[in-house]
């Protein structure tokens, strides 16, 4: 059986994802000068309305943080119990390291910032680099974790899904960050 508070720190964790990109597409859509297929979401912590942004990493951070606790109280001490919900906060906490140390202008954002990429990186934008790969990373290994915990439940549908999925976060990233850099 799980504890009462399980589901709703799970719910915390399902909630992350759905914030963070609403808040992101929204600000994208709103804030003048930001450019998709240009500027990364993590540069809209910069400018006047960089508070949203920064808000944004704080509450995704948390909730994720959550989440990891309800993930180790649902593996109940099963396989995977101590690691998953340990590289899962890992990830949590890039978020959290992301607002504080923000990511670097460029490619004409915020406004007013030349238009072609920066010509070099700044302490807090190594940072914020440094959490985001150090917390996708984590991320991956964390469903590496679980493919085991869902095949020595049997769950094969699961352990495969858990194996595939950090070639997509990896692919995705990679395709984000060389983008922007």
């Amino acid at each position: 059986t799980t504890r009462p508070t399980t589901r709703p720190l799970l719910g915390s964790a399902i909630a992350a994802g759905p914030l963070f990109l609403t808040a992101g597409v929204t600000q994208g859509l709103l804030r003048d000068g930001y450019d998709f297929t240009r500027n990364a979401i993590s540069q809209l912590s910069l400018g006047d309305l960089g508070w949203i942004q920064k808000t944004s990493f704080m509450l995704t951070g948390a909730l994720i943080i959550l989440g990891a606790a309800g993930i180790r109280q649902a593996l109940n001490g099963g396989p995977g119990s101590t690691w998953a919900p340990r590289l899962i906060a890992v990830f949590g906490a890039s978020f959290l390291v992301s607002a504080v140390f923000t990511a670097d202008p460029g490619a004409g954002f915020p406004p007013g910032t030349t238009q072609g990429p920066a010509t070099s990186i700044s302490t807090s934008g190594t940072v914020h680099m440094l959490a985001g790969i150090a917390g996708y990373l984590a991320l991956c290994a964390a469903f590496l974790v679980l493919a085991r915990h869902f095949s020595t439940q049997a769950q094969r549908v699961w352990a495969t899904t858990s194996r595939t999925i950090p070639a997509a976060i990896l692919t995705g990233f990679a395709a984000s960050a060389t983008n922007v850099l």
